[in-house]
């Protein structure tokens, strides 16, 4: 699937999922439950993976 988005929809979305990396970074440091841990760190990952996904297309586009 490919979805368009300008310039400015990455920038937000790449705000809005940075922040919420520090969310569940600061929630990892605060669970007891490994269980939890775990399902909060593949949660990260896969929003590292798509930060990393539109920091590589919008470098890619050639529009700065």
């Amino acid at each position: 699937m490919k979805i368009e988005l300008t310039d400015q929809q990455v920038t937000d979305l790449c705000e809005l999922l940075s922040g919420s990396l520090g969310d569940l970074s600061s929630e990892i440091a605060a669970t007891d439950n490994p269980v939890y841990r775990d399902g909060l760190r593949a949660r990260r990952a896969s929003l590292e993976r798509v930060l990393a996904q539109l920091g590589a297309g919008s470098d890619s586009s050639g529009d700065t």
